[in-house]
């Protein structure tokens, strides 16, 4: 009985240290934060502009960028619980004179100059941060145990920790995660604060280019007290916003329309479902297509009619594509329309997904036979366009109303869009909105391949405010594999039906 009731004391002992271990602990690291969010932030000058930095808890690491009131950019920089937030404060009159006049601010020195001041300022945070750190650990440990026993532990494990946060960062950070920022803000502001895709993603050596340059526009802004300068459109990209789902909804041409004013849209390729019914009153909303002045290629979709394709065909700048390739702002666009025709409700539908993909894999065989390769593919739906692969390096495609990316076995990339029209009325149907999608798409004028890509997304009715993700197609010169030789038949019914 007396070993046992020794064991018993000893688990009893065992638990009441690790318990108070953990409330030590605890109380260090909520001390810690404290300390860091209260004395952690610094300011420093970049250029002609005064930045606050901030370390805040994270649990996904990334670097964010307030650029009140134009947006914000987030880059995922590294994987630790900390995150770092860089506020756009202030701008300094005298310097950003000083970068417009002075000949010492060249472009060539602007970059270098940039990153020393910008470095000094993220040692200046790490140290003064950790510093905020221990002490806020060191004095709520004192407040809460007043004993030096528990403030000194919690001041060692808390050293410990910010160690350990550091090397962290340092393990896992990723210095190219600047070219593939998030944007979130006025569309108007999103082209000068997120760059240029072109000459961001020719060589990393570019963004420091950028950098200067963005800080030449702050500049300039301030000197000319006016917006942020246009976008600088690169001549040596071309540039698509692929649109899809717009389902007779408004909102879409307005999006359409601000895209294409301020990324410079070369060419709009729309992969169906433009109405709901397909039927002749519905013909008029196909009018705005001819206000873009831009390239409109249309590829009909399940929702589409005959007569729908024929009212876009007679649209200005309209390029209707069913089986058939066109050369579209420098790229070969091969469309193909959807054989189904869903409102109409007296003629089955077979959407048997080996039927479709087996139509995909027939139309692409004709492909291969031709002297020269397409760029890109555009159809309705996806299964159908996964029968294209290997037909070209792109295939774009929606009906799913959500947006989706995958790089197929062969090497082609499949963009599944969204809903541009947030899936029109029947978006009501759900407790959440459909969000509002669309992609800036960037080819090589000389290689035709993709370089990167903007996703849009606008989460509620309006089209000022949105979220920009950039990405960068990471190996665009790779092997297309070319269609098999041999390609099954369509089997089922997937049937073409005349309007109703």
């Amino acid at each position: 009985m007396k070993f046992a009731d020794w064991t018993q004391g000893a688990r009893r002992l065992a638990t009441g240290r690790i318990v108070r271990g953990a409330i030590v602990a605890v109380v260090a690291v909520a001390g810690a934060w404290l300390g860091i969010m209260l004395g952690g932030a610094v300011r420093s000058n970049v250029g002609p502009v005064e930045l606050g930095m901030s370390a805040e808890p994270s649990w996904a690491g990334e670097t964010v960028v307030d650029a009140h009131p134009f947006g914000t950019l987030l880059f995922d920089t590294h994987d630790a619980p900390v995150s770092l937030r860089v506020t756009l404060e202030n701008i300094n009159p005298d310097r950003a004179r000083g970068f417009l006049d002075d000949p010492r601010f060249s472009a060539d020195r602007l970059p270098a100059l940039l990153e020393e001041e910008l470095g000094a300022g993220v040692r200046t945070l790490i140290m003064r941060a950790a510093l905020s750190g221990l002490v806020g650990a060191l004095v709520t440990s004192l407040i809460v145990f007043r004993r030096p026993g528990p403030a000194l532990a919690g001041l060692l494990g808390v050293t410990v920790a910010i160690a350990g946060t550091g090397a962290a960062i340092a393990l896992t950070f990723r210095p190219d995660s600047v070219v593939e920022p998030k944007y979130t803000g006025l569309l108007a502001g999103a082209p000068s604060l997120v760059g240029d895709a072109e000459s961001i993603v020719t060589r990393f050596e570019s963004y420091r280019v950028q950098l200067a340059k963005l800080v030449n526009n702050v500049s300039q802004l301030y000197d000319a007290v006016s917006a942020l300068p246009v976008y600088d459109a690169d001549p040596t990209s071309i540039r698509v916003l692929h649109v899809s789902d717009i389902h007779l909804s408004p909102i879409a041409w307005n999006l359409i329309r601000s895209v294409t004013a301020q990324f410079k849209i070369d060419a709009i390729i729309d992969t169906g479902d433009l109405t709901d019914h397909g039927t002749g009153p519905e013909d008029r909303f196909t009018e705005e297509i001819g206000t873009f002045g831009v390239p409109y290629v249309f590829v009909r979709g399940n929702h589409d009619s005959m007569a729908t394709q024929r009212a876009v065909a007679r649209q200005k700048g309209a390029i209707v594509l069913d089986d058939a390739t066109k050369t579209v702002a420098g790229l070969r666009v091969y469309g193909l329309g959807d054989p189904r025709f869903t409102p109409d409700k007296s003629v089955p539908v077979d959407s048997n997904l080996e039927s479709l993909d087996a139509l995909g894999r027939s139309h692409a065989a004709e492909l291969a036979k031709l002297p020269k390769q397409v760029d890109l593919v555009a159809v309705h739906d996806p299964t159908i366009a996964k029968g294209f692969s290997g037909a070209a390096p792109m295939i774009l495609a929606g009906h799913s109303h959500e947006r989706s990316t995958e790089l197929l076995p062969s090497g082609t990339r499949l963009l599944v869009q969204g809903s541009t029209g947030g899936a029109g009325l029947r978006a009501l149907e759900h407790d959440e909105p459909t969000p509002v999608a669309a992609s800036v798409l960037y080819f090589d004028a000389n290689t035709h391949r993709l370089r990167a890509w903007d996703d849009i997304t606008l989460g509620g009715l309006g089209e000022q405010s949105v979220q920009i993700q950039r990405h960068v197609e990471t190996d665009p010169g790779r092997t297309i594999s070319p269609v098999p030789t041999i390609t099954p038949s369509p089997t089922g019914s997937v049937t073409v039906t005349p309007t109703p």
